[in-house]
């Protein structure tokens, strides 16, 4: 028996599932953030940002795609051999992904990320240290004068959190148009517009994806446009709007350190047909902060905020640091400190 609940995982009853009863108690857990169900044996669990391996009883394959087609199912998704793969999000939030044999070798393989409860704003992450008070300072500058930023890191850095609480610093008569492939953002804004991917049919019909809902999104008079993630194509799309007076966008973008940032955006727009000369004159003019996060034990911590200017004697953009974690304020900050000026002025 399935119910839906403002909990998601928690409205999936365990009757069917009683081996898995201990993964239901898991993803009940508010200190919890990930739960990763590898075939038969034990959970491996993300509890306050350290590792366990917690026995759940999962003894039989298919007892996990069992599970894993009921959750696909809640999500509005199709799991089957047919397509044995699904990214779905559950009522309340839950983010479900998984793979089924023979594409999962010794699956099926499971991978749960509980969405928080409740949305951090930039006060509550400043408690726990993911930024201190000069660095959030800046950002809630960035954001006060709309200037275009992403939000990078590797995978469980925090990201999406820090972006769900840089929306909600965003004045309330502002319309935010949120694109994402799984609904994942939460911020307190209150007027926020929401489009989703979606995949084809049984058929193979009906896709729609990131790119195409940029290009509605245009159409919808946002204030602000902002992608969930930036993985694709799509990223043209999202340096052209923030090329045609769609100031204040933003969006996140998975690399490993803000040195990166370029080498990745040019990884996601040339096979696209983007030549090197034009992305780069594109990122100059479309986006000004490079929010960078790296997760440091349990915390996820801001590590750099940093301003894309233009290299010395170069038409190519680098990435300056205006405040780094543990040393502060960098040599960027008066080149940031003008921008926010600038569009200050701009706006008055």
């Amino acid at each position: 028996m399935i119910t839906a609940s403002r909990d998601g995982v928690l409205g999936v009853m365990a009757s069917p599932m009683s081996p898995l009863d201990r993964l239901l108690e898991l993803l009940g857990d508010d200190h919890v953030s990930d739960v990763f169900v590898n075939g038969v044996g034990p959970a491996h669990v993300d509890r306050s940002g350290r590792p366990e391996l917690v026995e759940i009883g999962a003894d039989d394959p298919s007892i996990v795609r069992d599970l894993a087609v009921r959750l696909a199912a809640m999500g509005g998704q199709r799991l089957d051999d047919a397509r044995p793969w699904v990214d779905a999000a559950l009522p309340g939030g839950t983010r479900v992904h998984a793979v089924l044999p023979p594409i999962a070798v010794n699956g099926p393989y499971l991978s749960l990320r509980n969405h928080p409860r409740r949305t951090r704003d930039l006060s509550e992450l400043c408690a726990v240290g993911t930024l201190d008070v000069d660095g959030a300072s800046l950002v809630r500058a960035v954001v006060a004068a709309r200037l275009p930023f992403l939000v990078t890191g590797g995978a469980g850095t925090g990201k999406t959190t820090l972006l769900g609480a840089l929306l909600s610093e965003c004045p309330f008569d502002e319309r935010l148009l949120l694109i994402e492939d799984t609904p994942e953002l939460s911020t307190r804004h209150p007027q926020v517009i929401r489009l989703a991917t979606r995949d084809a049919n049984i058929e193979n019909v009906g896709a729609v994806d990131m790119r195409e809902l940029v290009r509605q999104a245009l159409r919808m008079r946002p204030d602000r446009v902002v992608i969930g993630e930036c993985r694709g194509p799509e990223i043209m799309e999202l340096l052209t709007a923030l090329n045609t007076g769609h100031a204040g966008g933003a969006g996140t973008l998975h690399c490993n350190s803000p040195d990166d940032v370029l080498s990745r955006l040019a990884a996601l727009a040339l096979p696209h047909g983007v030549d090197e000369a034009t992305l780069h004159a594109m990122v100059l003019s479309a986006l000004n902060v490079i929010i960078h996060m790296r997760r440091n034990g349990a915390v996820r911590v801001v590590e750099t905020i940093g301003v894309i200017d233009r290299a010395p004697r170069s038409t190519k953009p680098r990435i300056v640091p205006a405040w780094t974690r543990g040393n502060g304020l960098g040599r960027a900050r008066d080149t940031l400190s003008e921008l926010i000026a600038a569009a200050d002025t701009g706006r008055s």
